[in-house]
């Protein structure tokens, strides 16, 4: 469980890094089934948008008591799981991911939505590890993204550089099996991996079922076919659909 200290620091700078960590044995079975998921889909060796699309196999890491629990903690009893991704880096080219905010892609109304990323290699700085700016999360609103699409970068909006003052950036350094928590709005990214260590990293993307998933109103898609956010599978987590308007019956 999260402190009561823990609570306020993820509302007020918009992530948090809590004590738990995942056991060597749970990141056995993601790093197995990652394994798996590149050898049938190579495109896929350095990020992937959309994990349960294609093996739902990582879904049993998005329901593991812990993470639901202080998911739970941060934006109420009522989950559901929309989606999960994984961001391989590989050592000497994994790809960058511009500074942005979640929100700007996702068909979510209202925008609401705690990430739980979660470290399967060590992440540093030298390795590309997770940036954000604390507290950009605070108004609640999307600010300016621009299109960006030069190659080596993970995802193709980008925050205006106007928006924020990157120089108040801080890393999320985390040990195997650790997580951090952050807010739909928060400001992130990270750089590429020019190390001789692989940085891997699952998200778990949750939203409280007070917010609807608009299927039919993606903005942003990420792909076609099974990585279009159109067809991305809504899965209750804990609760009740408080919306009662998000479809849980569309599978990939």
């Amino acid at each position: 469980m999260l402190s009561t200290t823990e609570i306020e620091h993820y509302h007020r700078e918009g992530y948090i890094t809590p004590e738990f960590r995942l056991p060597e044995s749970i990141l056995a079975s993601i790093r197995s089934a990652h394994h798996r998921l590149i050898e049938k889909h190579a495109e896929f060796s350095d990020y992937c948008p959309a994990l349960l699309a294609y093996d739902t196999a990582f879904l049993e890491i998005g329901k593991t008591p812990e993470i639901l629990s202080m998911v739970s903690q941060l934006i109420g009893d009522d989950v559901a799981l929309w989606n999960s991704s994984f961001f391989a880096k590989p050592a000497k080219v994994g790809t960058k991911t511009p500074w942005h905010q979640d929100g700007e892609y996702w068909p979510i109304e209202p925008l609401a939505t705690c990430t739980a990323w979660i470290a399967i290699d060590a992440s540093t700085p030298a390795n590309g590890c997770l940036q954000v700016i604390p507290g950009s999360h605070r108004d609640q609103s999307l600010a300016q993204h621009q299109r960006n699409t030069a190659e080596g970068l993970a995802l193709p909006l980008e925050l205006d550089a106007s928006a924020f003052d990157e120089s108040e950036a801080v890393n999320i350094t985390l040990e195997p099996g650790q997580i951090s928590l952050h807010d739909v709005y928060l400001f992130h990214g990270s750089d590429a991996n020019s190390s001789d260590h692989s940085r891997r990293g699952m998200t778990l993307r949750y939203m409280p079922t007070t917010s609807v998933y608009r299927h039919a109103e993606a903005k942003n898609s990420l792909g076609a076919g099974k990585l279009d956010l159109s067809q991305r599978t809504i899965y209750l987590m804990s609760g009740l659909d408080r919306s009662g308007q998000n479809d849980f019956s569309q599978k990939h």
